[in-house]
């Protein structure tokens, strides 16, 4: 199993890119089966190898969150952990980055740089998992010579939404150009399993771990983060697994979510009930899914939370924090310069209406006809003509959420008050979860028009606080009504869940009454006692969302700042010290490059 990083289907030649140069994947492609409707279910690494490696969606494990530690079920297993059990010598060259609390090597019995199927046992099968990190974000954090490009920037196609500037161009040529090297890497690993004579012994599987990677792709459950490249090739010894004849496009729908329950299938291991997701290959292979499901949450140190449905024409999407922006200035994306360009451009009014959009507050709901609308810039949501596939997706996306008991239900500041050093997967099928409340809660809070304000105000006094949370968030989103609320808000203020205060602060901010919203992101910040790490991120995004300020607001985001990188304590925070970060540079209060 070959995985590349932050590289969507696109950017391969064998899915219909004529400038795309990958010609080891598309002979791959032609000896095999590509897959055109493959889906990672997270569009960033961490949360995306929590799904591949457990075969439970990374927001039903309570593992969605990036680069979290919250702890894993016991009840979830992960397939090195199944393929070890039924004989097969299992490495991993190199990559981990699993998304959850435990040790991550135990469970492979080689995870090293030199890990190799070769040191197997004779006659032993193996399960061999190379990472290849050639296409990462990174390498286009520095902009190369453009006389040293291969692919030429005044050539390439770039994304409508994206404003025609020099450094975005020249990302785009730039990361061409890392595909090409990627596919070249690649294709010498191949090589290697022929030179073994292993290679009629042995499925190939390669897919790219999520979309990416300029701006609005990676970390965006649009397509472009999404849609990945996946490529089997299986050898005639083993045709009985073909799902068409060698060289042909497969359309079934397949997303991570399937790859334990078809590993399972192929090795001819019975598939647990617990797994969610489908065999496409084996003994146990399915009928064909009508839908993947993908998911968005914190992303690094910004909050959101984004759900999303696909079908094989259609993609339905659910803004479950509209009042946050599209890109809000994550630390690492915006180490990008294309990224930097486009926001700089947009806040100089060079940018048109659809290149501006991801800048401004998104609507509740999204639909693209991503069939004729590739790069999902059309929303139909508000289109007569398409009501019935706009409820038909809204109503899958509800099941689908009730079904895995989606974690994300609980803002990620309450997750210790719920399952404490548990697992969230097992909080949400115990008798103490409010499952049905909160998901009613969710939804009731965004759902477009003022008819469940009093609703909103009789979730605000829930003992509970994932269900104040709900009440609180759809104050905010309905905030042009709540004038008549405003003292049972300023009353949510005082709320010992930091997530429930930081967002009535916000409402209080947007309505006027900013003394009273400074003051609690005052006490939030001060109060180390009552409020961790996580409360203070939820509440400094809501801070930089509102460009609020105030000299003690200043000096407190300071000195956080400073307790986080200097001293014993010194990184343990990270996340909340990039959101300080970025606030001090933004104040004019820190001039240094981020690290």
């Amino acid at each position: 199993m070959i995985t590349s990083e932050d590289n969507s289907a696109y950017f391969l030649g064998c899915y219909g890119n004529e400038m795309a140069t990958t010609p080891n994947l598309d002979k791959l492609a032609s000896e095999g089966f590509m897959y055109t409707h493959a889906f990672a279910n997270c569009p960033v690494c961490a949360p995306a190898r929590n799904t591949i490696l457990t075969g439970v969606y990374a927001a039903s494990n309570g593992n969605e969150h990036m680069r979290s530690k919250y702890a894993k079920s016991e009840i979830v297993k992960t397939y090195p952990e199944y393929f070890r059990e039924a004989g097969y010598y299992c490495t991993n060259n190199v990559k981990t980055d699993y998304n959850y609390s435990g040790d991550w090597n135990a469970i492979w019995d080689d995870r090293s740089r030199k890990a190799t199927y070769k040191n197997r046992a004779p006659g032993q099968p193996f399960f061999a998992v190379f990472s290849n990190t050639t296409t990462h974000e990174s390498m286009i954090h520095n902009q190369i010579p453009a006389s040293e490009l291969k692919h030429d920037p005044a050539k390439v196609e770039i994304a409508p939404y994206h404003p025609d500037l020099p450094a975005i161009r020249h990302d785009w040529a730039q990361y061409y150009d890392r595909n090409e090297q990627m596919d070249a890497e690649i294709g010498e690993l191949l090589k290697e399993l022929e030179k073994s004579g292993e290679a009629e012994n042995t499925i190939v599987i390669y897919y790219g771990d999520h979309g990416g990677v300029l701006a609005r792709s990676k970390r965006y459950v649009y397509e472009t983060g999404t849609r990945v490249p996946f490529i089997i090739r299986i050898p005639e010894k083993y045709k009985k697994l073909w799902p068409a004849r060698p060289g042909e496009a497969v359309d079934r729908i397949v997303s991570f979510v399937d790859l334990i329950p078809t590993f399972l299938s192929i090795a001819g291991v019975e598939v647990p009930e617990y797994l969610q997701g489908d065999a496409f290959l084996g003994d146990q292979k399915t009928e064909d899914p009508e839908y993947a499901y993908m998911t968005r949450q914190r992303m690094d140190e910004c909050y959101d939370m984004v759900r999303a449905v696909r079908d094989q024409k259609y993609r339905y999407i659910r803004n479950f924090m509209p009042f946050r922006i599209s890109m809000q200035h994550i630390d690492y994306l915006f180490k990008a310069p294309s990224a930097q360009a486009w926001e700089d451009a947009f806040k100089a009014g060079e940018t048109n209406e659809v290149q501006s959009r991801f800048f401004l507050e998104k609507p509740l709901e999204e639909l693209y006809d991503t069939e004729n609308d590739p790069w999902e810039i059309n929303n139909l949501a508000n289109e007569p003509a398409y009501a019935d596939v706009l409820n038909r997706m809204r109503k899958e996306l509800t099941r689908w959420m009730r079904e895995v008991k989606d974690v994300g239900l609980i803002p990620e500041p309450e997750y210790a008050e719920f399952a404490g050093d548990g697992a969230l997967y097992d909080y949400m099928r115990s008798d103490a979860c409010p499952f049905e409340q909160l998901l009613e809660a969710a939804q009731l809070a965004t759902t477009a028009g003022d008819d469940f304000l009093a609703a909103y105000l009789e979730n605000l006094k829930s003992d509970n606080s994932a269900i104040r949370y709900w009440g609180v968030l759809g104050l905010l989103i309905h905030r042009d009504e709540v004038e008549p609320y405003l003292e049972a808000i300023r009353v949510a203020t005082q709320d010992k869940s930091g997530a429930v205060a930081t967002l009535a602060a916000e409402t209080l901010y947007r309505s006027g009454d900013k003394e009273t919203a400074l003051s609690t992101y005052e006490r939030i910040m001060a109060d180390t006692v009552s409020y961790t790490s996580v409360d203070r991120t939820f509440a400094l995004n809501s801070v930089s969302a509102m460009e609020a300020s105030s000299p003690k607001l200043q000096q407190l985001v300071q000195a956080r700042y400073q307790s986080n990188t200097t001293g014993a304590t010194a990184g343990e925070s990270g996340y909340d010290t990039r959101a300080c970060r970025t606030l001090l540079t933004k104040w004019g209060m820190l001039d240094v490059p981020a690290e």
